[in-house]
């Protein structure tokens, strides 16, 4: 879990990572290593998924097709991409829609379809920036149920300012202010010697003690 105030640089550090933002240095994911001096091997583009906090729908494919599409844009074959496209609907709750146009979805189903892009050619690293922003209640908690067993299953980064739903005992903590590392750690240790009645209470303060309001 990535956390930190507006400008920290959450959203520039995913885009490093996911290859999208030019940077100088050398990025290395369980032995395969990236430098913006040579084009990203085909190996890092499939082992990364990278979620954007705005998703842009394809207007005239349909929900299924966009997906796919996603897909062999990191390498699968169509077919396999079409297959697999599926599997991520489903994931997603969507699968009853595949057939509808990608325009036509809400801002919830919109990120929601996001996510699937990302989990159609098995990314085992997926980024994603803010994906609870601009949610209504009803919507952000339906991604949240759909993001706990993703994340028990994958390596999942989470850039979000969401203290209140998506950070639970299992989270890896980071928090970035003014350009630096503020804290890096378990969720344990980033609560500890914090009250509160509820756990919310507690990450809240842990968060104020690190990042406090001008």
């Amino acid at each position: 879990m990535l956390l930190g105030p507006n400008g920290a640089g959450k959203t520039t550090l995913l885009k490093a990572i996911a290859g999208v933002l030019a940077y100088e240095g050398t990025l290395a994911i369980d032995g395969i290593s990236y430098s913006t001096s040579t084009r990203r091997p085909r190996s890092f583009r499939r082992a990364v998924g990278w979620l954007p906090q705005d998703v842009t729908p394809f207007p005239n494919l349909s929900v299924r097709e966009h997906v796919a599409y996603a897909g062999w844009l990191k390498g699968l074959p169509m077919k396999q991409a079409w297959d697999q496209a599926e599997a991520a609907l489903d994931a997603v709750g969507l699968e009853s829609r595949a057939r509808e146009r990608a325009g036509s979805l809400s801002g919830g189903q919109t990120r929601r379809l996001g996510i699937a892009g990302v989990l159609v050619h098995d990314a085992a690293y997926l980024l994603l920036d803010e994906p609870t922003a601009g949610l209504d209640p009803r919507e952000r908690e339906r991604l949240v149920e759909i993001l706990r067993p993703i994340e028990k299953e994958r390596a999942v980064l989470i850039s979000t300012h969401d203290t209140d739903s998506l950070i639970d005992d299992e989270s890896r903590i980071h928090v970035l202010a003014d350009g630096t590392t503020r804290f890096t750690g378990t969720y344990e240790q980033f609560v500890f010697g914090q009250t509160g009645d509820t756990a919310v209470d507690r990450v809240r303060r842990a968060y104020a003690s690190l990042v406090p309001e001008d």
